[in-house]
């Protein structure tokens, strides 16, 4: 049966967050996205994603990861960036903005630094509550990826599981960080897309704003062996995919 992230998001919390600290089942890793940053892995998300990358830790996170203070992964990830020269961070893995305390307490330490962080998310729980917008408005450091999972409800529900309206608070939530001024851009999940599609949904983002549109970012899938089997399992053909050592250098 459809799920409705929210609901999904409130489950979770309760396994990955207690107060400040959050679930991470790997603290530190260099990676070559952004032209070079620095990553932490949380568990936990409030999506299902029949192509995601991320297994037991999304699924199970019950029994993944290690409760952390946002003090010890800022540490993590500014140890790994001055290692590899990487000015940008990021918490990746699953879905970051589970936890808000922990996640606005790690913006207020990297806020301080030179670094850049790059919030990757799939938006439903900023386009649900806009004060979540609100509150990222004070960092100066903050950049929001919002990565959106197909180009139509319908495509959202079958990649997803979820309901297919609440597709809508991922649009939802680029008009809220917008309103509150912050940095943000959209990233679109194309693989199972056919052209007309991203065109309609560009207009969607230009209703929001024109700069959306403009701005998007195409996302798609690589084949992992587990995500393979994702796919094969829930009988879903991606029309464009990518082997993770030849991934195109512009998606890099």
């Amino acid at each position: 049966m459809p799920y409705h992230p929210v609901q999904l998001a409130e489950q979770t919390e309760r396994i990955v967050a207690q107060d400040m600290l959050r679930k991470y089942y790997r603290t530190a890793r260099s990676g070559r996205w952004y032209g070079g940053i620095a990553s932490a892995d949380c568990c936990g998300c409030n999506l299902r994603c029949v192509f995601c990358w991320s297994g037991a830790p999304r699924d199970n996170p019950e029994r993944m990861g290690e409760f952390y203070s946002p003090k010890h992964i800022f540490n993590t990830l500014t140890t790994c960036a001055k290692k590899f020269g990487y000015e940008q961070l990021r918490v990746s893995g699953n879905e970051p903005t589970i936890g808000k305390d922990h996640l606005l307490k790690l913006l207020e330490l990297i806020d301080q630094t030179r670094y850049k962080f790059i919030l990757e998310t799939n938006g439903i729980l900023i386009g649900h509550d806009a004060n979540y917008a609100r509150q990222f408005s004070r960092f100066k450091s903050l950049h929001v990826r919002v990565s959106i999972k197909g180009t139509s409800q319908q495509e959202f529900s079958k990649l997803t599981g979820a309901l297919p309206e609440t597709f809508d608070l991922q649009l939802k939530a680029l008009e809220n960080l917008l309103n509150a001024g912050v940095s943000c851009h959209p990233a679109v999940m194309l693989s199972f897309s056919p052209e007309e599609n991203l065109h309609k949904l560009e207009d969607k983002l230009r209703e929001i704003d024109s700069r959306l549109a403009e701005g998007v970012e195409e996302e798609y899938v690589f084949m992992y062996p587990h995500v393979v089997d994702r796919l094969r399992r829930a009988g879903i053909n991606p029309r464009v995919a990518y082997e993770p050592n030849r991934v195109p250098r512009e998606l890099v």
